[in-house]
């Protein structure tokens, strides 16, 4: 496996603009030690193009020439517009990964259809969408789980397309809902640094107590014609499912989601405003939470005060640290804390600056959480939720959750140490030497799954929601990222791409990975990561583009190949590939030294 590193000299290319730090100069690799196409290489392509012509078949089932879902068009929290584009997760990244331009092509259709069959679709009764669920191709008002879940798929357009000119119009649209630049759209207060309510969009915040109808869209027939996903028999049992969703006024841990627009305005335009709102943002959050004894609240009251809305409950609001619920169709109680969501702000504040404070303050939200623990029959119970009685809620495992996030933004030991056992973090400690090959079949198998029960799916356009196909979407991207880019998936939370390299094709002028070659990295650490690349290819030679980072953020520092060490300083290299070549490259780098960009290394 280990190959003739042949240096080639410099190759000049001199880009618009130069992250921070780089020399703007593109060295040039060339591999020619024949390596004959291992296992994983050949199920890696497999992957992609079973994954490309399953997506195309999927399209084809459930949606129209225009791009629209076939479905009946409803409001909420249930079935609502951001479950509709959610059918397309994943299509931008695995076209990012180097699947065929037909999915690219599709997402954007998808994506487009969306924003016009979801502007045009109108409620009846839900007072402020009854003009349009989308106004100004965004979400009227809603809260950020469901806002994040919608905006999953256009997060990640950029990855593939980032000069669109729809893209960076949206981008900073969007971006301004969030920065008071849309006086239709008052959500932040910048003297207080909090967005107005928990439910915000493109027409402004709630600022009122919430109803159940807010959430659960108009009445809609039920039994004997649909079967929703969270079990509920009748337009009534779903009304009762967000009958207590009422405390929404005030700022939310769930916001911090939005920090995503500002993140993917500042990627492409580079603009210091999106930067400065992002982390002004981000600050105040970080803020809130040293005082309140390093847990996030869950309520900020509109005079900027720690649980204001909510007669001074940190833990108030809902979906904060005390919204337990009944659920109507059971009498069960649930608990519904999704204050954990909020880690992508910090992520973003992160990959923006590489400043440890920003992991910090969750490090010692876990522990303070878990040194609540308590010994119940001989076990350690630790809590999830608190009220006015305390903390509650007890379970066995410790509070963990944005654990493999945080350990693999810092690479940290102690921080690893914290994180559950997952394949493929043995696999990279040299523990599951199988999982490569194991998680790709895997992968082929449930697309096979997929679309077999997609066949035998019997619903009409008139007797499915808009989630009911998202089962059968057939995109499997995770052991991907994993595998080939050393990355993490983060799905349905309004988060960019996280990773280690990424590839492009300068022949094809496009992301992903060239046709016939596959990336196995099998080696992470704070400055080293280890990656094999193979042509898979025994007639031509291919050359791609290997860059430190989903958007750059990273440099390379040294690139060593069996005996041959080059030395260089960049966030690019172009490598050339001959003929059924392939090499291990050991890759030292500097992390987060500079500042991101979603543009391509040409532009």
């Amino acid at each position: 496996m280990q190959g003739r590193l042949a240096v080639l000299p410099w190759l000049l290319w001199f880009c618009c603009w130069c992250p921070v730090g780089a020399s703007g100069e593109n060295p040039q690799i060339h591999i020619d030690a024949l390596m004959s196409p291992p296992s994983w290489a050949l199920l890696e392509r497999q992957l992609l193009e079973t994954s490309g012509k399953a997506c195309e078949e999927f399209f084809e089932r459930f949606f129209d020439e225009r791009g629209y879902l076939l479905c009946v068009e409803r409001w909420g929290g249930d079935d609502g517009p951001d479950d509709a584009i959610e059918n397309c997760n994943d299509w931008p990244t695995l076209h990012a990964l180097g699947a065929s331009d037909r999915v690219l092509k599709m997402v954007t259709k998808a994506w487009e259809g969306h924003l016009r069959q979801y502007t045009h679709a109108k409620t009846v009764q839900v007072p402020f969408a009854r003009d349009g669920m989308y106004y100004k191709e965004f979400p009227v008002m809603f809260d950020w789980q469901h806002n994040a879940e919608g905006l999953g798929v256009f997060n990640l357009l950029g990855l593939s397309d980032p000069q669109g000119v729809s893209l960076l119009q949206r981008t900073r649209r969007y971006a301004g809902f969030y920065m008071n630049e849309d006086p239709g759209a008052p959500n932040y207060d910048p003297e207080r640094k909090i967005i107005r309510s928990m439910i915000n969009g493109s027409r402004g915040p709630l600022m009122r107590k919430a109803t159940g109808l807010d959430w659960t869209g108009d009445p809609i027939e039920v039994e004997h014609r649909f079967d929703l996903a969270h079990g509920e028999r009748s337009y009534a049992e779903m009304l009762a499912h967000f009958k207590d969703y009422n405390d929404v006024v005030g700022d939310h841990p769930l916001n911090l989601l939005a920090t995503t627009l500002a993140l993917n305005a500042y990627l492409i335009t580079h603009e210091p405003k999106y930067r400065q709102w992002l982390l002004g943002y981000v600050d105040a959050w970080r803020e809130r939470m040293v005082e309140n004894q390093n847990i996030i609240p869950s309520n900020i009251g509109l005079d900027g005060t720690i649980g204001g809305e909510c007669d001074g409950k940190w833990y108030g609001g809902t979906y904060g640290w005390g919204f337990s619920v009944v659920v109507p169709q059971t009498g069960d109680l649930a608990h519904r804390n999704r204050t954990y969501w909020s880690f992508i702000g910090f992520m973003n504040a992160y990959l923006l600056t590489g400043d440890d404070r920003y992991l910090d303050v969750w490090r010692k939200q876990t522990d303070a959480i878990n040194a609540q623990k308590k010994i119940v029959d001989g076990i350690a119970m630790y809590p999830r939720m608190h009220g006015d009685q305390g903390w509650y809620n007890f379970v066995p495992q410790p509070y963990r959750f944005n654990a493999l996030e945080l350990y693999y933004l810092s690479m940290r030991q102690s921080d690893r140490l914290r994180t559950p056992e997952t394949p493929w973090l043995s696999y990279l400690e040299g523990n599951n030497p199988e999982y490569p090959v194991t998680a790709l079949r895997a992968d082929l198998a449930a697309i096979r799954d997929k679309i077999a029960a997609m066949r035998m799916d019997s619903t009409t356009p008139d007797t499915r929601l808009s989630d009911d196909s998202m089962k059968y979407n057939p995109a499997q991207v995770e052991s991907l990222i994993q595998l080939m880019l050393g990355g993490i998936h983060i799905q349905r939370r309004a988060s960019v791409l996280h990773c280690r390299l990424r590839y492009f094709d300068p022949v094809k002028r496009r992301a992903g990975l060239p046709d016939d070659v596959a990336a196995l990295v099998d080696h992470l650490s704070g400055e080293e990561v280890s990656v094999t690349l193979v042509n898979t290819n025994q007639l031509h030679a291919r050359e791609l583009i290997i860059q430190a980072g989903g958007y750059a953020e990273h440099e390379f520092v040294q690139v060593r190949a069996g005996e041959k060490t080059l030395q260089i300083t960049a966030p690019q290299a172009t490598v050339r590939l001959a003929a059924g070549a392939g090499t291990r490259l050991q890759i030292k780098m500097r992390r987060y030294v500079n500042q991101p960009t979603m543009h391509f290394p040409w532009h």
